[in-house]
């Protein structure tokens, strides 16, 4: 017998429909095909405000802006996560990498390289704009994330 068979195939596919339905096109192909929007035009590469990040798909939480640099890439850059990611080895396009995938969503987020700053452990996560929501400090309460506000001032 096999476990799941087609009912586990309709629920994924249903799963599928209604993200298609919730998400833009973009940020679909971004967290669920693995695509990888344009540099520089992306609403969070030179994000200047204070708060947090998470999955555009589940709301898991992944970094804060305290942890946000400009890397010059055209992607938000960050020096490490706040939230858990998952890592795996990546050999697409011809290249090798480290892609950076949420824990729980398992949404395609970006890839992680180790030339970011060396004072703040050396990692650049390079991450689309497109896999991420913002909430800015002063909507963490009522977006039911207050306790990240400890982490700003």
């Amino acid at each position: 017998m096999e476990i799941g068979g087609d009912n586990m195939k309709d629920d994924n596919k249903k799963n599928k429909e209604a993200l298609k339905k919730r998400l833009t096109p973009l940020q679909y192909k971004v967290t669920q095909e693995n695509a990888t929007e344009p540099p520089f035009a992306n609403p969070y590469h030179d994000n200047d405000k204070e708060g947090i990040y998470v999955d555009v798909v589940s709301g898991e939480v992944l970094f804060t802006t305290n942890e946000q640099y400009d890397a010059g890439c055209g992607w938000p850059s960050f020096t490490k996560p706040v939230g858990e990611v998952k890592e795996t080895f990546d050999t697409s396009h011809g290249m090798r990498r480290t892609e950076v995938r949420s824990k729980s969503a398992d949404s395609h987020l970006g890839h992680v390289f180790d030339d970011g700053p060396e004072e703040k452990g050396g990692m650049r996560y390079c991450i689309n704009s497109a896999s991420l929501r913002f909430i800015p400090v002063d909507a963490l309460e009522k977006e039911g994330y207050g306790e990240y506000k400890k982490h700003f001032k």
